[in-house]
């Protein structure tokens, strides 16, 4: 599994613990990142400048760390 997906499994537990709109968070999140968690999947392969900007956004919209 990839770093990207790892990561993308972690905001969408914490989406659905903190009862959030999953749909509004991802958004956010995607456009933040300039990624679509649609897109994330097992096989991304991990590119260091989207983990970063994927960790970045993660700690804006939803004040975690990943």
């Amino acid at each position: 599994m990839s770093q990207l997906n790892d990561m993308k499994l972690k905001i969408e537990e914490k989406i659905r613990a903190d009862g959030l709109d999953e749909k509004e968070v991802k958004g956010k999140i995607g456009l933040k990142c300039g990624k679509l968690l649609a897109f994330i999947d097992p096989t991304t392969k991990d590119d260091p400048t989207t983990v970063a900007k994927l960790k970045l956004a993660a700690k804006e919209v939803l004040h975690m760390t990943l």
